[in-house]
């Protein structure tokens, strides 16, 4: 594996580059004064985690509601099979084609073994590694490829690295921690051309927060039966980080041989995660208003990063990846500090006021 700088080490080095979760306005100004349950200190306002924080259609709270007095049986087949065909419809892709989970880490584990140990995973970095950790231990070698000067996927730099032995091509569109995008036309050409001699893992946990996902998408190459995986996932503008769920949309022999491994299974999805993903789904119209929500936010970030002259990706996701000028643990602690500053919410009111 590569000693290149995974996201999470990004964010807890002490390097000048700091991601920050975009906040919904009722969060950045409630009042944390009061400890959480959980915690005898006041709470903090979390940052690091790419949450979506205006949370899940109210439709979710109904059908868990309605789910509860089911909770003694495991989940069961039709569960599973209503969720794959709301996806599947969707995507218009056949049900078979749908496999339900986060199934990143036995994705990469059934790849990496898949042939035998020594095969190549490229990828991009800094970067969400799970796929390629799970891949590395089972034999395979991460090898990784830097963003290019725009902070995207490096796509002529990906295609100079595919030889004989890579055994797959990960990539995370808008890139996570830098929250770009590459250009449409270009990426669609660079996964129909490698996956001619690979398989590519396209990961979209984020590109939903973009207004034109629908068409974005990788999946219309899956419909045209090239050799690409797409990974989506609900804990993002969903708002189900708490109940984690996703799915991988493939050829209908690799759904079929992670299902062998065990991929999808009713019980190991949960009962409550099932109903909560698929009245999730059917909420369009949530999804609609979380997506220009955050589009509102992530302007009014900009805006302030620009007024404050400092360096910025042109982020499309739910976060901002920006040169904080100082080591982020210097500014961590400034932030904690100033946490009980009676006057904080009067200079950020006022801020935002003046960016409007």
């Amino acid at each position: 594996m590569s000693k290149d700088f995974t996201r999470r080490d990004l964010l807890k080095s002490s390097g000048i580059i700091l991601g920050t979760g975009i906040l919904a306005p009722q969060l950045v100004f409630a009042d944390v004064s009061k400890p959480t349950p959980s915690s005898k200190r006041e709470p903090l306002v979390r940052l690091s985690l790419n949450e979506n924080p205006y949370g899940p259609s109210p439709n979710v709270a109904r059908a868990v509601q309605l789910e509860l007095g089911r909770l003694s049986r495991y989940a069961d087949e039709p569960l599973t099979r209503r969720l794959a065909e709301q996806i599947a419809e969707q995507e218009q892709i056949p049900v078979e084609q749908v496999v339900l989970g986060e199934i990143l880490d036995l994705l990469g584990s059934f790849l990496g073994s898949s042939g035998g140990p020594g095969g190549e995973f490229l990828y991009t970095t800094p970067g969400y590694l799970a796929l390629i950790d799970a891949a590395a231990l089972v034999g395979g070698i991460g090898v990784s490829v830097p963003l290019n000067a725009q902070y995207q996927n490096d796509l002529v730099a990906l295609k100079s690295k595919v030889n004989a032995k890579t055994r797959a091509i990960y990539l995370i569109n808008p890139h996570n921690p830098t929250g770009t995008i590459n250009d449409d036309e270009a990426f669609k050409s660079f996964l129909r051309e490698s996956s001619q001699s690979t398989v590519v893992v396209v990961d979209e946990a984020y590109l939903e927060y973009t207004p034109d996902f629908a068409t974005r998408s990788a999946v219309s190459l899956v419909r045209e039966g090239a050799n690409v995986v797409v990974f989506r996932t609900f804990d993002k503008i969903h708002g189900l980080a708490g109940m984690p769920i996703g799915c991988v949309l493939a050829r209908r022999s690799l759904a079929d041989a992670l299902r062998k491994q065990g991929a999808g299974e009713a019980e190991g999805l949960g009962r409550l995660n099932l109903v909560a993903a698929s009245a999730a789904l059917a909420d369009t119209s949530h999804m609609e208003h979380t997506r220009k929500a955050i589009a509102n936010e992530r302007a009014l970030w900009l805006a302030v990063l620009r007024q404050l002259k400092l360096p910025h990706t042109d982020t499309h996701a739910n976060f901002v990846f920006f040169d904080t000028g100082q080591p982020q643990p210097v500014l961590a602690a400034a932030m904690r500090e100033r946490r009980n500053d009676p006057s904080r919410r009067g200079r950020l009111r006022k801020l935002r006021c003046a960016l409007v």
